[in-house]
């Protein structure tokens, strides 16, 4: 089974030879950005690599589409959903909101956090967590938030 990766630049290849520039312009995008990340590192392109970077690009492009909708920028913000979507197809699906409840959950009993003070300690345990790459932390953040007193 080819890594993220290895698919991002096959498909690269895809839409070159489908005469597809949009797509081929995103991904290009993409995999500059990794290796870009990578070169800034000084770490080979892994799976962790690639996911980071990918969901650091997801982020960026949704605030942008954030501050395009309130300036009423219609063009650029279906431009940026458009180039999301084809990147969050590379992503692995995140938990749903019951799964990630259940997380925070296991989690807050595990380091024993009763206080908005423990948030850090809980953070860290959650980024070190199996699932960590399926979360989504602003969510988890305000899930904590709500949960601590």
């Amino acid at each position: 089974m080819p890594s993220t990766y290895e698919r991002i630049r096959a498909d690269i290849i895809a839409a070159m030879k489908a005469r597809d520039t949009k797509t081929a312009t995103i991904l290009r995008t993409c995999d500059a950005a990794i290796q870009r990340a990578s070169m800034d590192q000084g770490k080979p392109i892994d799976e962790g690599l690639v996911m980071t970077t990918l969901r650091k690009a997801v982020k960026n492009l949704s605030d942008a589409r954030d501050e395009f909708a309130k300036a009423g920028r219609t063009d650029l913000v279906d431009a940026n959903s458009t180039e999301i979507t084809l990147l969050e197809a590379y992503l692995p699906k995140g938990l749903d909101a019951a799964q990630t409840e259940a997380l925070v959950a296991e989690v807050l009993l595990a380091t024993g956090a009763t206080t908005k003070k423990d948030m850090g300690r809980v953070m860290g345990a959650l980024k070190q967590h199996p699932s960590a790459g399926q979360l989504d932390f602003a969510v988890v953040s305000r899930l904590l938030q709500s949960k601590l007193a």
